[in-house]
């Protein structure tokens, strides 16, 4: 080919690569609202960098869109105005993702999770357990009675996994913890939240834990009532400064970029993209006053084992609330293990469905 003809070539491709990538328009759905100060908004900061790190490109966000049909017919608006990658934010999106992909071959579907994929729905998670590990071990440390609490929305895999990796943690430390579960039956129930905190501290409770969108009410109310509280999701330090002893805040952007590049440049496949401590998708949040300087270190160290592998969380001997084993000793559980659990382990005090 001439010189000419050859750099015009490679003009055109420049241009059109631009091109797409100033075509891109990506759609992301929450389940609840994006300035919730903790799940949906650690998934709207992914998208804000996902906005800043790849130039051109356009998002769209919906917000408080329920686990129903309702998700359908948001995807259908967000692909009918010609947005080309959709990423499911929310547990119970991932059935109503698959449909819809069949509908829509050529979009992209990005799933916070779950174990399904199809020929155009890939899903994408951060194993924040080695987190909770840690913050149990922080809990076990300062809790003057043992008692611990946590406070969860559904009894869904990804929460009994943070319950049982928190109450593992906590027994570390102190081999007779337990931990209370009250589940709310939503992901965000202000009055059910302010009142399982009040509860726990009326029973000796000392240090609550979450998994629910927003750890605002919880943390709050623990600061109310001189208990000490584990955050989720995002960074909330400054609001309950007493109550806090640490928590696990998601970094979705990094892995959202490296997705939407995959997707622009042609190489994406759908499977089971995960991060962890040792990516730094999930992090551990600064240890808060309450914490002494030795506990920090030994958090810290075990942190380090973690992210150099020579600690494994889901690593056996595990057994099971009835006695039963969940994974005997030295056996390492699998993603399949891990993503499909069921159960509350020893230690927990309440149900698993």
């Amino acid at each position: 080919m001439h010189i000419r003809a050859l750099a015009g070539a490679l003009l055109a491709l420049g241009i059109a690569a631009t091109a797409q990538a100033a075509d891109t328009k990506i759609g992301f759905i929450y389940v609840g609202p994006a300035a919730d100060y903790g799940y949906n908004m650690s998934m709207d900061l992914g998208r804000k960098a996902v906005e800043k790190g790849i130039p051109g490109v356009t998002t769209t966000a919906f917000e408080a869109v329920p686990e129903t049909a309702e998700v359908e017919r948001a995807m259908e608006r967000l692909i009918n105005s010609g947005h080309s990658i959709i990423f499911a934010t929310s547990y119970g999106y991932l059935d109503y993702a698959i449909k819809t992909g069949q509908k829509y071959p050529k979009v992209s579907f990005l799933h916070a999770g779950g174990l399904k994929t199809s020929a155009n729905v890939g899903t994408y998670w951060a194993d924040s357990d080695d987190g909770m590990y840690l913050a149990g071990m922080a809990a076990g440390s300062v809790s003057k009675s043992g008692k611990l609490g946590f406070i969860g929305a559904f009894q869904i895999p990804q929460l009994l996994r943070s319950i049982n990796a928190f109450t593992l943690g906590a027994q570390s430390v102190n081999p007779k913890a337990t931990t209370t579960v009250v589940w709310t039956g939503g992901w965000w129930e202000p009055q059910k939240e302010a009142e399982a905190t009040n509860a726990f501290a009326d029973q000796g409770i000392d240090v609550v834990a979450e998994q629910v969108d927003s750890p605002i009410t919880i943390a709050e109310t623990a600061e109310k009532r001189g208990i000490y509280i584990i955050g989720k999701d995002v960074n909330i330090m400054d609001r309950a400064p007493k109550a806090w002893l640490t928590g696990v805040s998601w970094n979705w952007g990094p892995m959202m970029i490296d997705l939407v590049r995959q997707i622009q440049a042609g190489t994406w496949k759908p499977s089971h993209v995960r991060g962890n401590l040792a990516s730094g998708s999930a992090v551990l949040d600064p240890f808060g006053k309450a914490v002494p300087e030795a506990v920090a270190k030994k958090v810290l160290a075990e942190k380090a084992a973690i992210i150099a592998g020579t600690k494994v969380v889901w690593q056996g001997p595990i057994t099971k609330q009835d006695g039963t084993s969940a994974a005997s000793a030295g056996h390492k559980m699998s993603l399949q293990e891990i993503e499909t659990t069921d159960y509350l382990v020893k230690g927990v005090i309440g149900s698993a469905k």
